[in-house]
């Protein structure tokens, strides 16, 4: 019978099998050991900067053709609305008061290179239970986390030792200071409130000095001495960080080394592409992680001159394009090295676009599309809401929009799991395994709740209400928008968390966001029935939440984050602190003739032999800028793999450029 019934359906069967042989097949996890992650974070950028998103003044076609062939996340959501704390959420999975990232006052991110504060050692990043579970894991870009704790060279809370095996970029932020020609940007207000002081104390000296010699006031001299004395150490006390933040922030580091010291912002763009590719290029024969975190778009917004101009959104639309072709440029390298169906690619944004950051009527912000708010603004959408998109072809489903509840925190289950790593079984986490949801298996996400802090006040709470779809969101505490109706709080330049800076409310305001994603029409208990069941179901989660919470050192308190001299990272000898090691005329390190040919004086050595060690390494950067040598990209770049396979290329090189020096080889 079942022969008969096989004979029957056999014209039709035979093409459905034909045909489904044809099939790209689909390739489930499982049989993907330890995939490469490529983790690209944008610095600032709106939700709606990105094409995908609903821009349609700045082209993004890299990162748009991500969200084509992978999945796009419409409610992926920060865990904090600016840099330090939702970057160290990201890393730990963690709500990040749980690691002291949050601020109780108005510093609610490093400030200085030289601060003690950061990411505590104690944490436990991804990077590091990737690199456990046997994988290459580089940071190129920003960090933002601290660097010393209690000495120069401590590096406590350095990329190096939370997981990472190789660093490039910037250990700071990029600010406006580290471009010459723009005007300061950090701390603003208190600088102007410091020179105004050290005028007014300078007057008062100097009135009494002049008083004290035309006989019109009877002052000590001891006492006018004691007076100028204070009034130059206050200068000082304060000049000595401020008047320098360039060569303090604006640095750029290789691993534990400086390279430039300040930062040499016109190249800074090729050089962090250069060390992208170059770490895919290392480690393409086994499992890495790259976590790629762009200094775009980050005011003061470095662009190069090919993309000046290109944008119908002035110089930030252009700064974003250019970070899109550089997210091409990763693609292709990834595509290059036969990684496109190994490399799980992820893009993000840190938090919403900076609405208040403006300069001469230009916008040096993001947009965040039709969301409320903005940068720093704990509860409003804007300032949390951000771009969430992944693409893993023959894994993930190309195609797929998913508005569900998701968080910059799920990274770091999800990573871990597909690595073989096990999430630290002896703390709170607070992200979730996204694979399930990416892949269609579950239709809805983890998340029942969310909650929205400002610094380490919470001020809204969502509540993904899965059996009816609802998303409920109460707002505890607002900002006070300045001047009103303005949408942000452009006299300020930013919102604040706590004080007279913001209003709060009871009982709460409530949006239902599936209905009114703007946060336009807040619901009250005459126009919601079940207006009282929603706050009372939203208030017991917030106590269950708190019960969960325990006191940590805050990381980012005064005392950690004001600048220490003797933290401060330095090149040379402090404070004369200089230097730029970074390129030769090969595009590749300019430590790389240090590499090949030590010009220090060694032990024991004649200066004879030091200069014509001096006189090879000249030789060195001439035959690399005539293409004399016959040795490829990644002999040239290679410096900082310490393997034979390296030490045996140097030594390869080093010998072609005596026997050139033997040959007689003009070397001007």
């Amino acid at each position: 019978m079942i022969w008969q019934l096989t004979s029957h359906w056999s014209p039709l069967v035979a093409p459905l099998i034909f045909g489904l042989l044809l099939q790209a097949p689909f390739t489930h996890p499982s049989t993907i050991t330890q995939p490469n992650f490529v983790l690209l974070l944008a610095d600032d950028l709106g939700i709606g900067d990105v094409g995908c998103y609903g821009n349609d003044t700045i082209r993004t076609p890299n990162i748009d053709g991500l969200a084509k062939e992978g999945v796009k996340l419409t409610q992926h959501i920060a865990a904090a609305p600016l840099c330090t704390p939702s970057r160290a959420a990201f890393l730990t999975g963690r709500y990040p008061l749980r690691s002291g990232m949050d601020a109780v006052n108005d510093y609610r991110v490093i400030f200085w290179n030289a601060g003690s504060g950061g990411l505590p050692p104690n944490e436990t990043t991804f990077a590091k239970i990737l690199q456990h579970q046997g994988y290459s894991t580089g940071l190129i870009g920003k960090w933002h986390q601290g660097v010393n704790c209690e000495s120069r060279n401590d590096h406590c809370h350095h990329p190096l030792k939370h997981g990472f095996d190789y660093f490039y970029g910037m250990p700071f932020t990029l600010i406006s200071d580290c471009q010459p020609t723009e005007t300061p940007e950090m701390d603003r207000a208190f600088r102007r409130k410091l020179w105004l002081s050290t005028q007014m104390i300078g007057l008062i000296t100097l009135t009494a000095v002049l008083g004290r010699l035309t006989g019109l006031v009877s002052v000590p001299w001891r006492t006018l001495t004691c007076l100028a004395a204070f009034s130059l150490l206050f200068f000082i006390s304060w000049f000595s960080s401020y008047g320098f933040v360039r060569y303090w922030n604006c640095i750029m580091m290789r691993n534990h080394g400086i390279t430039e010291q300040p930062m040499v912002t016109h190249r800074t763009t090729s050089l962090i592409l250069r060390e992208s590719i170059s770490f895919i290029e290392r480690n393409k024969h086994k499992p890495f992680l790259l976590f790629l975190s762009f200094l775009h778009s980050h005011t003061p917004l470095l662009t190069t001159e090919k993309f000046l101009g290109r944008s119908r959104h002035g110089l930030y639309g252009d700064n974003v394009e250019e970070m899109d072709w550089m997210v091409g440029q990763v693609l292709d390298a990834i595509d290059k090295e036969g990684l496109r169906e190994t490399t799980l690619v992820y893009f993000a944004s840190d938090h919403g676009g900076w609405l208040e950051r403006q300069e001469g009527g230009r916008q040096l912000g993001g947009w965040n599309g039709i969301y409320k708010g903005g940068k720093a603004m704990g509860g409003w959408e804007g300032g949390i809401r951000v771009p969430g998109i992944f693409r893993w072809p023959g894994v993930l489903p190309a195609g797929t929009v998913i508005d569900e509840p998701t968080s910059l925190m799920d990274i770091y289950p999800t990573v871990v799991h597909l690595a073989g790593g096990e999430v630290p079984q002896d703390r709170v986490m607070d992200g979730r395994d996204l694979l399930p949801l990416l892949r269609g298996a579950a239709a809805h996400s983890e998340h029942e709740f969310l909650f929205h802090y400002c610094g380490v006040h919470l001020h809204a709470v969502r509540w993904h209400q899965k059996h009816t779809g609802a998303v409920w969101k109460a707002h505890y505490m607002t900002p006070i928008f300045s001047p009103p109706g303005a949408g942000a709080c452009y006299d300020r330049g930013f919102c604040q968390c706590f004080g007279e800076g913001v209003a709060h409310h009871e009982p709460p305001l409530l949006f239902e966001l599936s209905q009114d994603p703007s946060e336009a029409k807040p619901l009250s208990a005459d126009t919601e029935p079940l207006f009282d069941t929603i706050i009372r179901k939203i208030g017991r989660a917030v106590e269950e939440h708190r019960r969960t919470l325990t006191p940590v050192p805050e990381q980012l308190s005064v005392s950690n984050v004001v600048w220490k001299p003797w933290l401060q990272p330095c090149c040379g000898t402090f404070p004369f602190c200089w230097c730029d090691k970074e390129v030769t005329a090969a595009g590749c390190p300019a430590s790389a003739s240090e590499e090949f040919f030590p010009t220090q004086l060694v032990p024991g050595e004649g200066r004879e032999a030091l200069r014509s060690r001096q006189d090879e390494v000249n030789a060195f950067a001439h035959f690399f800028k005539q293409d004399h040598l016959p040795i490829t990209h990644e002999m040239r770049c290679d410096f900082d793999n310490p393997s034979l396979e390296a030490k045996i290329r140097k030594s390869e090189v080093r010998r072609e450029v005596r026997t050139k020096l033997l040959q007689g080889v003009s070397t001007e």
